[in-house]
């Protein structure tokens, strides 16, 4: 495990090693960052987003751009718009959680 900073002095712990199973790994990275989410990029993003669908580590390719704020691409199976959404509600639950335990 690597220690990752994520800003404002705030640190997390992120297993390097799952980019390594990521079903990605050889693909075009160009498919994962479609320019735009209409037209032609509405292809793209489906394409992308099946290839996560088959992938062992999206969970964690998820819960990196969550944590390290990856605001463009596909990860995780998830767009830039997804991730906003599930972010705002990541952070919200990590913060009942932090007060539940005095933190």
């Amino acid at each position: 495990m690597t220690i990752t900073q994520l800003g404002a002095g705030r640190r997390s712990l992120v297993d390097a090693g799952w980019r390594e199973r990521a079903a990605c790994q050889f693909m075009a990275p160009e498919l994962f960052f479609p320019t735009g989410s209409t037209g032609a990029a509405v292809e793209e993003i489906i394409a992308a987003k099946a290839i996560c669908l088959t992938c062992p580590v999206q969970d964690a390719c998820l819960r990196f751009a969550l944590e390290t704020k990856q605001e463009d691409g596909i990860w995780g199976g998830t767009t830039e718009e997804e991730r906003r959404r599930l972010r705002r509600s990541w952070m919200a639950e990590r913060r009942r959680a932090a007060d539940r335990a005095g933190i």
